[in-house]
């Protein structure tokens, strides 16, 4: 399954999540778009609550379907609990980890700066959004990148960094010290209903 590339407000809305992790979105109209967005009464049966967050969480992340679910069986085969190890691994995604360093504003603006070169693991330069990274490794811009409008942004306007993460706003150096806890990943995720959909 393709990954969704249509208006992110509109899914936002849909999903009942800010997906651009400003919460604009859902200021003006927080109901689902379409004329009968704002008095929906329909109760959703339990599958079709699991499936939404699945949706949820999977469109937070901008990960298509096949990534997700080999993302969530690898989760199935680490030591702890499912959800818990699922929600560490979406964190130590590359993309993700650029976004919370704060080099980008959005989890998309991530993905497209490592799929155009410009992050560095170690030194060496990676462009698979979807990189795991380990306990240790260093997260730097190309030298060329560091002057990049959307970087410059993402700096002014970012002052949070997870205890997972450090960061060297001068060097623009980040380094992945550990895998997250749970409390460290968003709130608004039940991934215990994801795992109950792919058990069924």
């Amino acid at each position: 399954m393709a990954r969704y590339t249509g208006p992110a407000w509109k899914l936002s809305r849909r999903l009942g999540i800010s997906l651009s992790g400003t919460g604009k979105e859902l200021e003006k109209r927080p109901y689902a778009p379409g004329q009968h967005g704002p008095n929906q009464r329909k109760k959703i049966s339990e599958y079709g609550l699991q499936l939404q967050e699945k949706q949820k969480l999977r469109h937070m992340y901008g990960v298509n379907e096949r990534q997700f679910r080999t993302l969530f069986d690898k989760a199935g085969k680490a030591q702890g609990k499912h959800g818990d190890n699922f929600m560490s691994l979406l964190e130590a995604r590359l993309d993700n980890v650029v976004y919370r360093l704060g080099l980008a504003r959005t989890r998309r603006q991530a993905r497209q700066l490592v799929n155009h070169g410009h992050v560095m693991v170690d030194g060496k330069r990676v462009d698979i959004p979807s990189y795991s990274l380990k306990a240790g490794q260093t997260i730097t811009l190309r030298e060329k990148s560091r002057n990049l409008s959307i970087v410059k942004e993402a700096i002014e306007v970012n002052n949070f960094v997870p205890d997972f993460l450090t960061f060297d706003a001068d060097k623009l150096e980040g380094s992945f010290t550990r895998l997250p806890e749970r409390s460290e990943c968003p709130a608004d995720i039940n991934e215990a209903l994801i795992v109950e959909f792919y058990s069924r």
